[in-house]
């Protein structure tokens, strides 16, 4: 079984099974009103490549952010082909905020 973990901090939410690391999304929270969660990359060990990991992480990252109020902006190949394919879990972002992650992003690189 899988258990997710959001390190916010360090902008990670991992994935972990037996104790062990297993996956992770690297993400930043984008500055401004509103904000959101952007998830920029996603990360899952070979040996745990195909069961599911990434999506259960994908899925998890845009139930956090309902929790948390926010918008997802999936900059990630893998979120953003993942939300495509369930739109009922994942609404697309407003696109001022997807360029206004882009911005973020692009202007600092070490926000991930």
């Amino acid at each position: 079984m899988t258990e997710i973990r959001d390190d916010r901090p360090h902008g990670r939410i991992e994935a972990y099974e037996d104790g062990r690391g297993v996956g992770h999304i690297s993400y930043f929270v984008l500055d401004g009103d509103p904000s959101a969660l952007v998830a920029v990359h996603t990360v899952v060990e070979p040996a745990h490549e195909g069961k599911g990991v990434a999506s259960s992480l994908v899925r998890e990252f845009y139930a956090m952010a309902v929790r948390d109020g926010l918008a997802v902006v999936p900059l990630c190949p893998y979120a953003a082909k993942w939300a495509e394919r369930h739109p009922d879990e994942a609404p697309a972002a407003p696109p001022e905020l997807v360029q206004a992650a882009k911005a973020q992003l692009a202007s600092d690189p070490r926000t991930w």
